[in-house]
């Protein structure tokens, strides 16, 4: 049974390798940003460099609806031949950002996502939703200053969806 409901696409641990979880990166603005969550998913293998210019081109023309929660950005762009494998990267910047969201700005974290179609992609957001929901393992995630941490909330979350799924 699938631990965090991505039904056959993996486990949000499964999308998101140690490769692809950086700490305290720099940026100057939303786009090098963006740049460092694309970058990641690069590392990871999940897609290649043109999958980051899609991701900023995304913000460009839509806005940055990107920003989904108090210093969250989910940086993505749709289903591509950029996109290798479904991939998560998680990049922790050294500096919040301005996004230029009207109410979730600055930016702390960026979480880059990759899927090859719709159904990897709508599966991946419903887990990273999940899994954000909760006010303490956010903040948790927020301050953490290694990829040992954010491994190990990832864990917790996995081990405590596949104990409420298990039979009684």
């Amino acid at each position: 049974m699938e631990p965090s409901g991505l039904n056959g696409h993996g486990s949000i641990s499964s999308l998101l390798p140690d490769r692809a979880i950086w700490i305290g990166a720099d940026a100057t603005d939303w786009r090098d940003a963006i740049r460092r969550a694309g970058d990641a998913l690069i590392a990871s293998g999940a897609v290649t460099h043109a999958y980051t210019d899609e991701m900023i081109a995304t913000v460009e023309s839509l806005g940055p609806y990107i920003v989904i929660a108090p210093g969250i950005a989910l940086a993505h762009s749709r289903p591509s031949p950029a996109v290798l494998r479904t991939g998560l990267s998680l990049v922790l910047l050294g500096h919040p950002i301005e996004f230029g969201h009207r109410t979730n700005d600055p930016v702390r974290l960026v979480i880059g996502l990759a899927a090859p179609d719709d159904a990897g992609h709508v599966d991946a957001l419903a887990s990273l939703a999940e899994f954000l929901m909760d006010d303490v393992r956010r903040e948790s995630l927020l301050g953490a200053r290694d990829a040992a941490t954010v491994r190990s909330l990832v864990r917790e979350f996995e081990n405590a969806a596949a104990a409420a799924e298990a039979p009684a």
